[in-house]
């Protein structure tokens, strides 16, 4: 048990190495929201994924920080000592907002397992000391910039490759790609940007042997899902359509996948995340690790839980310099196709406070019966 004193809220900017296309459009940058929990044992770091818009899901980053700083945090300042494992709990009468959940949780969590010298990967039941990589590769202006891109992701030793579809580009840079790399492990992922009517189309996509095609269909068309996975070869994937515990067993139940796609952000934190990885593993659906563009506060995070043992397919743990130049800690480097698990404290990676101190564009320190402390961008 903690007492929780003082939470910041630090939004930061990060350019891309490059764009990042998908069928929601075309990122260049991340505008960040990180949560330090300063508590009674010591600090801890969170990382909100809720992108600058609500298209992914119907969270975004502005959102999240009101939503954290108005309903969530008094509700846990309110508790006096709290651990990181009841959080879950006590913000359930606060419906959805599970990205600004997670990283209050997790900022908790880190704090506790520092202070008691035990790592992420232990705690969440690790067993591998480093995971397969996978990349995920947006949409290219053409295809052989995208055969371009994909011969340089398998040169630097990515084991799988997922390309983003949408209506326009699906069949013919899948089959490009295939032709080109036959035996690479490969998938594909829509973001909900089909319809069921799609189903004859996307049954084209069974001939190149496909590990599997991620959310074809939007996240409430649960039952369209199941229907698509009896009509077509390659396996069905879940991913915005699994937001619970819930809505997995009821997808498994439908019949709606054969595998699930795990963010931790998505489901409300690492904790429920690992109660959807247990679920899974009784009904024997593989999962694995999906990807936000995380920096190295939850990149650290996900390399860990990806190291449990039902996430069996390589997951969107993209190295450091994927997505970044330089990151806020430590980079995650690839070595054979495969990072390696932090073995430290928490989330066992350290923030660089003067590269924090560089992209940082606004601060926001919350404490118990006080009204937020806010400070604009700190002079650099």
């Amino acid at each position: 048990m903690v007492r929780l004193d003082a939470v910041e809220l630090r939004r930061i900017r990060l350019p891309l190495v490059a764009p990042f296309e998908t069928s929601f459009g075309v990122q260049t940058e991340r505008d960040i929201l990180l949560v330090k929990a300063v508590t009674s044992v010591g600090e801890g770091w969170g990382e909100c994924v809720a992108g600058e818009e609500p298209t992914y899901s119907p969270e975004y980053v502005d959102a999240a920080q009101h939503v954290l700083v108005h309903h969530l945090l008094p509700r846990l300042f309110g508790r006096g000592e709290l651990a990181a494992e009841g959080v879950f709990g006590l913000l359930r009468p606060v419906h959805g907002h599970q990205m600004a959940k997670a990283a209050i949780e997790c900022a908790l969590l880190d704090a506790e397992l520092r202070a008691r010298n035990e790592s992420f990967a232990h705690h969440l039941g690790a067993v591998r000391e480093a995971v397969d990589c996978g990349v995920s590769v947006g949409i290219h202006p053409s295809v052989p910039a995208l055969l371009d891109a994909v011969g340089g992701y398998i040169e630097a030793g990515y084991r799988r490759i997922k390309l983003k579809i949408k209506p326009g580009w699906d069949v013919e840079p899948v089959r490009a790609v295939r032709a080109r790399f036959p035996t690479i492990p490969l998938q594909v992922d829509a973001n909900t940007a089909y319809a069921l009517t799609d189903a004859p189309h996307l049954g084209e996509l069974d001939e190149f042997g496909l590990l599997l095609i991620e959310q074809p269909f939007p996240e409430d068309q649960m039952l369209a899902h199941a229907k698509l996975a009896r009509r077509i070869r390659t396996p069905v994937c879940l991913d915005e359509s699994i937001h619970s515990l819930q809505s997995a067993a009821d997808a498994i139940e439908l019949g709606a996948c054969s595998i699930i796609n795990i963010k931790p952000g998505r489901v409300g934190g690492y904790l429920e995340a690992r109660r959807i990885h247990d679920l899974c593993a009784e009904h024997s659906i593989p999962v694995w690790m999906g990807g936000m563009l995380e920096t190295g506060v939850g990149r650290a995070g996900n390399v860990a839980m990806a190291a449990m043992p039902n996430f069996t397919l390589p997951g969107d743990t993209s190295a450091s310099d994927r997505y970044y130049h330089q990151d806020i800690t430590e980079p995650f480097v690839l070595h054979d196709g495969r990072l390696k698990v932090p073995s430290g404290p928490g989330l066992g990676v350290t923030v660089d406070e003067n590269r924090l101190r560089e992209v940082t564009t606004a601060v926001e320190v919350v404490r118990p019966r006080a009204s937020a402390v806010r400070a604009g961008s700190p002079p650099r």
